[in-house]
């Protein structure tokens, strides 16, 4: 939301709802990508072939890796969604966690 107040202040017209769609396009993908993520660890965990396992974990890798650029070449094609936006919103993933991570190293 701080993201999308950002652009709002920064385009200041309707140009800041293309801004606020893509990185609600691309912040949507980060939660698909942590349910994939969860799933993958649950299930590679119940793995008894390492081979197959890692296999796995390679596999979804790559499947989230190219949700990512379909989201961002979407965002690159369709005109009323902003390419800015969508890579944005594609860093709020590693930002937050970052964030996360600082204010559990603060408190301890």
């Amino acid at each position: 939301m701080v993201i999308i107040a950002g652009g709002a202040v920064f385009y200041r017209s309707l140009e800041a709802l293309n801004f606020a769609l893509g990185v609600l396009l691309s912040s949507a993908l980060n939660v698909l990508k942590v349910y994939l993520l969860e799933r993958t660890v649950s299930k590679t965990l119940d793995m008894t072939d390492p081979v197959m396992g890692k296999n796995y974990i390679r596999f979804q890798y790559l499947l989230r890796f190219f949700l990512a650029a379909a989201v961002l070449v979407a965002a690159a094609l369709i005109p009323f969604i902003s390419l800015w936006g969508a890579i944005i919103g594609i860093f709020t993933l590693q930002i937050s966690v970052m964030i996360v991570r600082s204010m559990k190293l603060s408190e301890e």
